[in-house]
């Protein structure tokens, strides 16, 4: 076993050696010791401290830490062959594969196996290219697919693409919600639309009902291929298997990533129908990667699979998730002062705070609570409740109970600050 360094080498090595920047940011929220253990949805730190993970890897632990299946999956796997020669036939990808064909909507049949959800999103962004010949893609007005370039030029937040610019041509930006928008930006250039059913980072903002049918519809009125990534939707953690089951909708290509590896491994997949797929029949060596469809990741994507059917997490997400809607309801009428609108679909919510001030002030209160939380990437002011999918009621009043103390410490603060400025 690796030996886990104490607390002041960590910090140490991360101001010498990691991310200095980092570190200051989880010292300011009370975050700066290490973790050395985790299961289901709790995690404990070197100081003793335990908390409970309502963020769950931004989405990443739909069946919790350390789910014993996947463990289990994944060390037996171990034992016979962890990584791929890449020159004989991978039956564990194979089986994979097969399996995302059987268990994803409508034709998707074929799979690009990956290392993470900004890789999948990379291979579908050069497959929608090859198969139309066409250069653009349109995505979403705050979207987040990603961070490596290509990806990032469809992220939608000037924080993260500013620096980075020129990024790679072609990439046009819709508002979230707007069919007309939608519809008027496609030309005969366009590609691909790729969107989140639900977005994630950009606040955990649901679309209107019918909006992904409508999406549907257009792309199919103009030829264009049409990309949901589902890296943060998918694996029931909307109350579907599958966010776009929701309303019966059937993509060109479907991206996973996080919660397909069972919280045990990192793993992506590009899934797509035949269609997509003829290029790989001349050019099958078009798209690579070398790690990617390893058999340990399989054996682990294989195990979140199963667990996904035989658990009825979708089930279980979409009853907790009201649950928790719900009693977050509730706070927020307690709390108009701090907290504005709560929404979201099944394990998947998201709170807007009254202001970025508020949303800082909450996290460090919340966490100060021992419950891990975090606001959305692409807007600073909403929290993100995202835990594992059979978090029981019990522990969600307990949250709950939490939160509650951080509201009043956080109104508390803000008066303080209010009389000063006045």
């Amino acid at each position: 076993m690796v030996a886990i360094p104490d607390d002041s080498t960590t910090k140490q090595w991360y101001m010498d050696h990691v991310n200095s920047g980092l570190l200051g940011l989880l010292g300011f929220m009370g975050l700066d010791s290490a973790e050395v253990e985790a299961s289901g949805w709790t995690v404990r730190a070197a100081d003793g401290r335990e908390f409970i993970d309502c963020v769950a890897g931004y989405g990443s632990y739909n069946f919790g830490h350390r789910h014993p299946a996947v463990v289990a999956a994944v060390q037996a796997q171990l034992a016979r062959m962890p990584m791929s020669s890449k020159l004989l036939l991978n039956p564990v990808q194979a089986r994979l594969a097969h399996k995302l064909a059987d268990m994803t909507p409508g034709e998707l049949q074929y799979s690009f196996i990956s290392n993470s959800g900004t890789e999948a999103v990379e291979a579908a962004i050069k497959l929608a290219k090859l198969k139309t010949g066409r250069p653009d893609i349109i995505s979403a007005k705050n979207a987040y697919h990603g961070k490596t370039l290509g990806s990032l030029s469809t992220t939608h937040r000037e924080h993260f693409q500013s620096p980075f610019r020129p990024l790679i041509a072609n990439f046009g930006v819709v508002p979230f919600g707007d069919l007309e928008a939608l519809d008027a930006a496609i030309s005969d250039t366009t590609a691909a639309v790729m969107l989140e059913p639900v977005q994630g980072e950009g606040g955990i903002r649901v679309p209107p009902a019918g909006y992904l049918t409508g999406v549907r519809e257009i792309t199919r009125k103009h030829g264009v291929l049409l990309i949901l990534d589902e890296v943060q939707t998918g694996m029931g953690r909307t109350g579907r298997n599958f966010a776009c089951e929701r309303e019966g909708v059937v993509p060109d290509m479907l991206v996973l990533a996080k919660s397909l590896g069972g919280g045990v491994m990192p793993i992506g997949a590009t899934i797509g129908t035949a269609e997509v797929w003829e290029l790989f029949q001349e050019h099958p060596l078009v798209h690579t990667s070398t790690f990617g469809g390893n058999e340990l990741a399989c054996a682990a994507a294989l195990a979140a699979l199963d667990l996904l059917v035989e658990g009825d997490y979708a089930r279980q997400s979409e009853e907790s998730g009201a649950y928790f809607l719900k009693v977050l309801n509730q706070l927020q009428q307690d709390f108009p002062d701090v907290l504005a609108e709560v929404r979201g679909q099944g394990m998947m919510i998201g709170i807007d705070c009254v202001s970025k001030d508020a949303c800082e002030l909450m996290i460090a209160n919340v966490i100060e609570q021992q419950v891990f939380i975090a606001f959305a990437l692409n807007n600073p002011e909403v929290l993100r409740i995202e835990p594992p999918l059979d978090m029981p009621v019990s522990v969600i009043d307990e949250v709950i109970s939490r939160m509650r103390i951080a509201c009043e410490g956080t109104r508390q603060i803000m008066e303080q600050f209010s009389q000063i400025q006045g």
